[in-house]
């Protein structure tokens, strides 16, 4: 089956944060939409109708996993990463963020310090404050346009530090992290008993050629130290779903991490959660091959326009993901609200500002290309006539 990704969609009536939270970001709701991180393309068709059978049924009674739920997900990393699971290392969580929330509780105490590694994602910094616990930074180092851990700080602040949130793809830098940086990253905090909480909502994402190696992949030591967090909401497009997993090897963290979850009533899905992900997992890789060949074709057209007509921007190519992280810092604005402004009033667009990630972050802007190309050319557009304005 070959699937639409050209098809334009009206988002207006399905009370998307994208539209409806312009207004209260923006104080304006004429702006085109390019920030938040799903898609505007239709949710796989074989996701729906899953949805659509369970409602052939007439009762929305509260719902548990099932077999073929923890099958679709064993069978899924196992043909894509090699990852060798059994059911009992598998727990639904109501989402990575709350899942990420949910195992500070569970693992770690009030004042603990915890490891991020900005700009990232703002959530991790967000959830650690609002657990009581500590940010502690360690800023990725930028070189030749791809941002790269900082080992040696990473030497410096690790001590006394409890565990460390790996983005893993990165977002909003899209890099896919190298074996050897995941083996280093492993021994450092084995060495310092600091726990690895991996968020690899991207991992599916994966642009080839590159390949997404989960951290708990990277060795024995990595698999004992290390907690996996997964969700098939990214590339099917079904974040409404909040359906994600962890995956735990060390037993002793799986039954801390999951006694907390169950005590806590976290696991149980809404009533298509589970239906969905299985769907996804089952239906789902010829549909993403061809989603990745689109996204891959957005970002080729976003690059090139950017280095025929806008020179002064520089996108950051991404490994995985479909957001690319622009590099504005050479348009010689003072400050990061001057810039926000610019994308804003001048080119009538919404997107992500890059000190959202982190101070590291400024001089940059989030765009998300999965969308439409004829919105992304408008989106474009608008862009180069703002830009034209500035010389």
């Amino acid at each position: 089956m070959t699937y639409n990704f050209n098809k334009p969609i009206d988002r207006g009536a399905s009370h998307c944060v994208k539209i409806d939270w312009m207004k209260k970001i923006w104080g304006r709701s004429d702006l085109l939409p390019l920030w938040v991180a799903d898609m505007d393309f239709e949710t796989p068709p074989f996701v729906l109708d899953a949805i659509k059978t369970r409602l052939a049924h007439p009762i929305l009674g509260y719902t548990c996993p099932h077999e073929g739920y923890y099958d679709s997900i064993v069978d899924w990393v196992h043909r894509r990463y090699g990852m060798a699971l059994r059911k009992e290392e598998i727990q639904f969580v109501p989402g990575i963020v709350p899942g990420i929330n949910t195992a500070l509780h569970a693992l770690t105490q009030k004042g603990d310090k915890i490891i991020v590694q900005p700009p990232v994602y703002h959530p991790f910094r967000q959830v650690i404050e609002g657990t009581g616990r500590r940010v502690v930074n360690n800023p990725l180092l930028l070189k030749e346009g791809r941002f790269c851990i900082d080992f040696a700080q990473l030497n410096k602040v690790i001590k006394g530090c409890t565990l460390l949130i790996l983005c893993n793809p990165h977002n909003p830098g899209g890099m896919v992290w190298s074996l050897e940086e995941m083996q280093t990253l492993a021994e450092l905090c084995a060495k310092h008993g600091v726990l690895v909480l991996s968020d690899e909502i991207h991992a599916d994402l994966t642009l080839p050629p590159c390949r997404h190696l989960p951290f708990a992949m990277a060795g024995e030591t990595a698999k004992d130290l290390s907690l996996t967090f997964m969700a098939p909401s990214k590339a099917f497009n079904m974040p409404g779903l909040v359906a994600s997993h962890v995956l735990v090897y060390n037993e002793a963290l799986r039954k801390k991490l999951f006694h907390y979850i169950r005590y806590n009533d976290l696991d149980l899905g809404n009533v298509f959660a589970f239906l969905g992900v299985e769907a996804a997992y089952n239906h789902g890789e010829a549909w993403l091959e061809q989603l990745l060949a689109y996204l891959q074709s957005n970002i080729d057209f976003v690059d090139g326009y950017l280095k025929g007509s806008m020179p002064k921007i520089k996108a950051m190519r991404p490994q995985a993901s479909y957001l690319v992280f622009l590099d504005c810092r050479e348009l010689g604005f003072a400050t990061q609200e001057a810039l926000d402004d610019f994308f804003v009033d001048k080119a009538g667009l919404a997107l992500n500002s890059g000190a959202l990630f982190g101070v590291e972050g400024t001089g940059f802007m989030r765009m998300n290309i999965a969308t439409p190309k004829v919105v992304l050319q408008q989106a474009l557009n608008q862009l180069g006539k703002a830009y034209h304005t500035l010389n």
